[in-house]
């Protein structure tokens, strides 16, 4: 019988535009989850504590810096966020793959705290398709696209620091490649126990 009882920390990362947020959305299940991130910012409409994020005001959460309770932080446009350790670790010690959908420079410092996750490159298919994407959005003006071409050059500087490349050509072969690599590394024997009856 083969025992694998803690679940994996599954980092997902990639350029903007790439579809990161489809395929993770695509990938959950009872056994796979998605991380509830801290913020200092306002709750939008629509939007409940402890399901889109944990809010709290600046002292908690700078508090949480101090104490190292958090898996990785930055601070955005005044305001910060985060990924809260104790609701990844409890979700994990329950068995459950937790998947952390973040970018680049969070997903490093994640890496020095969590070297035995998973950590997956989510790539386009080409620059030029992923700059189409964009486009077609129809939600950012020429500076804004140009902006983000730069950061993907910036970000694809990283991927060799991620285990697994994984390609968006379409949503259904992404989450199957990344369904196999999470059966693959539950299967891995420094991760599970094998006892003969």
């Amino acid at each position: 019988m083969i025992e694998n009882k803690r679940g994996l920390l599954l980092v997902i990362s990639g350029p903007s535009g790439v579809g990161k947020g489809t395929i993770c959305k695509e990938l959950l299940n009872d056994s796979t989850i998605l991380s509830v991130s801290a913020t200092t910012r306002n709750p939008r409409d629509g939007e409940e504590n402890g399901v889109s994020y944990f809010f709290y005001d600046k002292e908690k959460f700078k508090t949480m810096i101090e104490n190292d309770e958090l898996m990785e932080w930055a601070e955005y446009c005044g305001n910060f966020y985060g990924t809260p350790k104790a609701f990844v670790e409890s979700k994990l010690d329950e068995g459950k793959n937790v998947i952390l959908e973040i970018e680049v420079q969070g997903a490093m410092k994640v890496k020095e705290k969590y070297p035995e996750g998973v950590y997956i490159f989510i790539l386009p298919p080409s620059l030029e398709e992923l700059k189409n994407r964009i486009i077609g959005r129809g939600t950012e003006d020429e500076s804004v696209i140009e902006t983000r071409m730069n950061q993907v050059t910036r970000e694809l500087s990283f991927a060799s620091e991620y285990n697994y490349f994984v390609e968006n050509d379409k949503i259904e072969n992404a989450v199957k490649k990344i369904n196999a690599i999470i059966e693959a590394e539950k299967a891995k024997s420094d991760r599970c126990s094998a006892q003969l009856i």
